[in-house]
């Protein structure tokens, strides 16, 4: 047992029924509830956590009350039981939180290589760009950017027929430079 949990136990006053006399549950629960809760609280280091060890070490001795000890030993068995279920409550955290850290570590690589695929095709997009001939590549990347064709032959100095034409071959070479380059990685 650890020495806190020892100490937690040795300093709690023993509040024990007259001897012979049998127990109710609630005068099992007045009488042993600090100690009980002083010694999960010693061992899990957490309130909340001790709480909910205390409770479930008063539920275990509610459906086993036929079976538990005599008032003599009540006190032991409640605490034995205590100090498990504190046990059990530090293991399930433990593996609670790596369940989580490894959780989060597949997530981040996941993201990761989504975001590492995402950024190739960027720069693929951008390879094919930059094998797109002026003015075209111009027009497809105006068009791109929801500019309308007239849009496009003002800020180009082209003409509005030509600038539809040039944005269809511009879509037509940039699908076939940006397959070779999609195949060839």
């Amino acid at each position: 047992m650890r020495a806190g949990a020892r100490t937690a136990i040795d300093s709690i006053p023993d509040q024990v029924a007259p001897q012979g006399t049998a127990l109710t549950f609630d005068e099992a629960f007045t009488l042993h509830h600090r100690t009980v809760f002083a010694t999960a609280r010693a061992v899990v280091r957490n309130s909340a956590v001790a709480e909910e060890v205390t409770q479930a070490v008063f539920h275990k001795l509610y459906r086993h009350f036929d079976s538990a000890p005599g008032p003599e030993l009540l006190r032991p068995w409640l605490l034995r039981v205590a100090l498990n279920e504190a046990r059990n409550a530090i293991r399930g955290q433990s593996r609670s939180l790596a369940r989580d850290t490894a959780y989060q570590q597949t997530t981040d690589q996941l993201v990761s290589h989504a975001e590492y695929e995402q950024r190739q095709e960027v720069e693929a997009a951008g390879r094919a760009l930059d094998k797109i001939k002026e003015p075209m590549r111009s027009c497809l990347l105006l068009r791109q950017q929801g500019l309308s064709y007239r849009e496009i032959a003002q800020t180009l100095s082209l003409k509005e027929n030509y600038v539809g034409s040039l944005v269809a071959r511009a879509r037509k070479e940039f699908a076939r430079i940006y397959g070779k380059i999609g195949v060839d990685q």
